[in-house]
């Protein structure tokens, strides 16, 4: 982040740190296939090949992403069907990571700068700053409030540091975490933490920074409550220099 700004990010992570992001260390995954020549093959309509994507499959963990299951009935899998391949191509593609050339996929010089051992490090906190706020990820609810709450990052940010540090439901951290607007306070349905699931605990979850867990609901067959916690990673990626107004210095 800028100097002066009250949210700083680590850029001195370890091999281990990075490995507990499925976006950073998955991230590392496709750059390397660019950069072996002549690229990562794409069909006509400019989608990874289906053998790039099968190769990705083989490759790719991702939290939460149980790959047999999603892929029990597809005899090929394209790469609007693997969302964490297309998820990962998308945030590289926001930072110019990637570039097209003659039917391929190549990493571009920055995507090759990513990978040095000297920048290595400070992958994941630009992966981190690029996706939640930069990356517009009102399409995880369907745009459902358009962007909320990830317009108000920084805040709900600083409110997870303290209020996760236990599990915590979605519904529960999103009271505590975000600031309503107009269509949320309006909703007859408890739309926002949904929303708030989708759009931010989930990707701090990818990006490691947060645990996750199901637990079934007594008396029902299929439903499931979540729960959300922060890693050791959430305070080592991310520090906050915030300065509060003093209470006898507030007007009321």
């Amino acid at each position: 982040m800028a100097p002066g700004s009250a949210i700083h990010l680590a850029r001195d992570l370890s091999p281990d740190e990075i490995g507990q992001s499925a976006v950073a260390s998955r991230m590392a995954i496709l750059l390397r296939g660019a950069t072996e020549a002549p690229g990562l093959k794409l069909t006509a309509t400019g989608n990874l090949s289906r053998g790039v994507v099968a190769d990705m499959l083989d490759r790719f963990a991702w939290p939460d992403f149980d790959k047999e299951k999603a892929f029990r009935f597809n005899k090929v899998v394209n790469e609007h069907d693997f969302f964490p391949l297309l998820f990962i191509r998308q945030i590289a593609e926001a930072m110019r990571f990637l570039r097209k050339s003659k039917g391929h996929v190549r990493a571009s010089p920055l995507g090759r700068a990513a990978l040095d051992d000297a920048n290595l490090p400070a992958l994941q906190a630009l992966l981190f700053h690029a996706t939640m706020w930069h990356v517009d990820l009102s399409d995880f609810g369907r745009g459902l409030h358009g962007r909320w709450p990830q317009g108000d990052m920084g805040v709900v940010l600083w409110s997870l540091s303290v209020a996760a540090n236990d599990w915590q439901s979605p519904e529960r951290l999103t009271r505590m975490c975000t600031i309503p607007i107009n269509s949320v306070l309006a909703a007859e349905w408890d739309s926002s933490s949904m929303m708030m699931e989708a759009r931010i605990l989930r990707t701090l979850h990818w990006f490691g920074l947060l645990e996750h867990k199901r637990e079934p609901i007594e008396g029902q067959r299929f439903g499931e409550l979540h729960y959300y916690r922060k890693t050791a990673l959430f305070d080592r990626l991310i520090s906050f220099d915030v300065k509060t107004e003093a209470s006898a210095a507030i007007w009321h």
